[in-house]
């Protein structure tokens, strides 16, 4: 197994369960990746809104799909708050309206909001603690992880998943016309009561986000689409035009007074894919490559992740299928 994030380990565990000998390589550490520095939102669904979703995917694979993070999220430790999506045009708004019309007439619970929809079955979590407890889990059944170690191209193994989503394209140049890596830029504020936030925003069509913590800080995200040459890249450090624009959002956007300072900013680097699909297949002979989660990685490089195992394991999908397409 290489990568040691939520989906690479994951897959471990799937391994372990289906009785085989694992061996666990990241270059950095446990987490290290995008799945320990992402603003820890834990959506049920694809990357598409559902009703876009329905529309790509047909409205039967992609309810089952949805069905199956739904199904994930209820076996996960997490605060269980909702999410919220947010219109900012009335462009959006009628958008968010398809969205709620598609996702209850597939009985799927939402709530609209005024100009947005609630979804009460999301949540947040810390994503770095998720990575560690999981690791912990997997060494305790007897999986061997190593981290600062490469993946080396000529090692002996019966079959390896590669279970890396930012930069999936450098291991694997055959992926490099659909998979493409993104900077996804965050900074976090120190303790504040000056706003009240419940749960997860998505706004702007999800270009911004940001969730208030249990102790008060604010952790937000976004502007991407506002430098995206720029932000196709593979280096996880933060810009200073970036960060400008996400303290402008965190200020003019979401009311947070200048007087509270940001105390921490990051970025982390994910796979996008043309399609918003994940990549989940047998990329050279032996080697299986799983990744590309469009930034929505917590919860369904989880279910990928078991994915990828059990077909480099030659082990029926079950109800895992909707996800091969």
């Amino acid at each position: 197994m290489v990568g040691l994030g939520g989906s690479g380990l994951n897959a471990v565990a799937e391994a372990l369960r289906l009785g085989r000998s694992v061996v666990g390589l990241d270059a950095g550490t446990v987490g290290s990746g995008a799945a320990g520095r992402n603003g820890g939102f834990l959506l049920a669904g694809l990357p598409d809104f559902y009703h876009r979703a329905v529309a790509r995917l047909g409205r039967e694979r992609a309810a089952a799909i949805y069905r199956l993070t739904l199904d994930e999220l209820d076996g996960m430790d997490f605060r269980r708050v909702g999410s919220e999506r947010r219109a900012d045009s009335p462009e959006e708004a009628d958008d968010c309206a398809a969205m709620l019309d598609s996702l209850r007439a597939d009985g799927f619970p939402a709530e609209p909001l005024p100009g947005g929809v609630l979804l009460p079955t999301d949540g947040a979590f810390d994503p770095l603690a998720r990575c560690r407890a999981l690791a912990a889990q997997v060494v305790g059944k007897g999986a061997r992880l190593f981290e600062g170690t490469r993946w080396p191209s000529g090692i002996q193994a019966g079959v390896t998943v590669v279970a890396v989503d930012g930069g999936l394209e450098t291991l694997f140049p055959e992926l490099a016309g659909r998979v493409r890596t993104a900077r996804l830029q965050m900074l976090a504020t120190e303790p504040t009561t000056a706003v009240t936030i419940p749960r997860p925003v998505y706004a702007r069509w999800g270009y911004d986000y940001w969730q208030q913590l249990p102790d008060g800080r604010l952790a937000i995200g976004g502007c991407r689409d506002r430098f995206l040459d720029g932000e196709w890249s593979t280096d996880p450090t933060p810009t200073g035009a970036v960060q400008s624009c996400i303290e402008g959002v965190l200020r003019d956007r979401v009311g947070v007074p200048d007087h509270v300072a940001v105390t921490h900013r990051w970025a982390g680097c994910v796979g996008f894919t043309d399609d918003h699909m994940p990549v989940c297949e047998e990329v050279r002979p032996g080697v299986f490559a799983v990744g590309g989660y469009s930034g929505t990685g917590n919860v369904l490089g989880a279910l990928y992740g078991r994915a990828a195992v059990r077909l480099a394991l030659g082990e029926p999908l079950r109800e895992l299928e909707p996800l091969a397409g």
